[in-house]
């Protein structure tokens, strides 16, 4: 399977998922874009990563763990979204140390946080690509300014309209605990922590 260069477009809060931001990767040659949907903390730490000029009092996790990474000699060389299962993107960090490579697990969020501050290039499958990219159609402007508003709409557009909105909270009265036990393992293994959180409330009320 070949390989698809991606470059960060932007983030734009998700409308359809509450709390939630969507991080869009654009295809480096080529005009198609991949959503993703991230948390609010994510979405804090690559901002800042982005814009470079914001330096916290106190280093972010993503920061905390490349002072250590840079203290032991790892390297992070590149980042692969590897997988798409049920809508949620599996990733890898490809480290290096001492010339010797480790790939490591990372969700997909956390992986572009430290791409960016190891500096190392983002990469995803080209039929994950084909399965979950989208286009962006942007109309020409002279005017940059009304160019880059009408960037922002359109954002917002793909957020409002090609990210899945939550279905209604499940009615979980009726499950046993034995279900309600089951649906969680699935929620946490999705990373669908709201909803985990959701059917825990619902464990605790009968214990």
């Amino acid at each position: 399977m070949s390989l698809v260069r991606l470059n960060i477009k932007g983030i734009s809060y998700s409308q359809t998922q509450n709390g939630a931001y969507a991080l869009i990767l654009n295809e480096v040659d080529g005009e198609r874009k991949l959503p993703i949907v991230i948390g609010a903390f994510e979405a804090q730490s690559i901002a800042i990563a982005l814009e470079k000029e914001i330096s916290p009092p106190r280093p972010l996790t993503h920061d905390l763990f490349k002072n250590f990474a840079d203290r032991f000699d790892i390297v992070v060389k590149q980042v692969i979204i590897h997988k798409l299962v049920d809508g949620v993107f599996y990733s890898s960090l490809i480290c290096e140390r001492d010339k010797i490579e480790e790939i490591i697990d990372a969700r997909t969020s956390d992986a572009i946080a430290l791409a960016l501050r190891f500096q190392a290039p983002i990469f995803t499958y080209k039929n994950i690509l084909d399965k979950a990219g989208i286009y962006l159609k942007v109309n020409p402007k002279k005017d940059e300014e009304k160019e880059g508003a009408e960037d922002s709409i359109l954002m917002d557009e793909l957020v409002a309209n090609e990210l899945e909105p939550k279905a209604p909270r499940e009615n979980l009265k009726g499950k046993t605990l034995e279900e309600l036990q089951k649906l969680l393992d699935e929620a946490v293994a999705k990373e669908d922590y709201e909803k985990a959180a959701h059917i825990r409330d619902e464990i605790s009320k009968r214990e």
